[in-house]
């Protein structure tokens, strides 16, 4: 198959892609925990999942599941390297990423974006069902029902 989605099997890899997103302009606001996440990934997201992307074996995207408490989780780091975008992949992470919020017992997902920096994922979000709850300052919550 030339694109799986896989649990993250090397922290390495996952620290790279997440870095690499955190370089966007505009999106700083959204990597105020990114020292205290990336020192012990696995803590970060215990209880939920780290999923990465790969075309043709070469990792390329990543998305990740944080457990909020025992019905909710949040949806964070959803982010494709832009040679690979176009292609349909965010929504495969985020079809993949929902079933296994719903497998881990979870009943609400939830998450943050910026529309302004993010506006094709936003768009996504909203396509896939997700409900906007609030807009602060540009800063967009979402939930959607698993």
């Amino acid at each position: 198959m030339e694109f799986e989605i896989k649990d993250c099997q090397d922290y390495e890899v996952a620290k790279e892609l997440i870095r690499e997103y955190s370089t966007i302009k505009g999106a700083e606001q959204c990597f105020v925990s990114l020292n205290k996440e990336l020192a012990d990934l696995d803590a970060f997201y215990q209880g939920g999942a780290l999923l990465i992307g790969y075309e043709h074996m070469i990792p390329m995207a990543t998305i990740a599941i944080r457990k909020v408490d025992a019905h909710t989780c949040e949806v964070k780091r959803l982010y494709i390297k832009p040679k690979y975008r176009g292609k349909g992949y965010s929504r495969l992470m985020v079809e993949t990423m929902l079933k296994r919020a719903k497998d881990l017992g979870f009943k609400k997902a939830c998450l943050t974006t910026k529309p302004a920096v993010m506006g094709v994922a936003y768009d996504l979000y909203k396509r896939m069902g997700f409900e906007e709850m609030e807009n602060n300052e540009g800063t967009v919550s979402m939930k959607i029902a698993l």
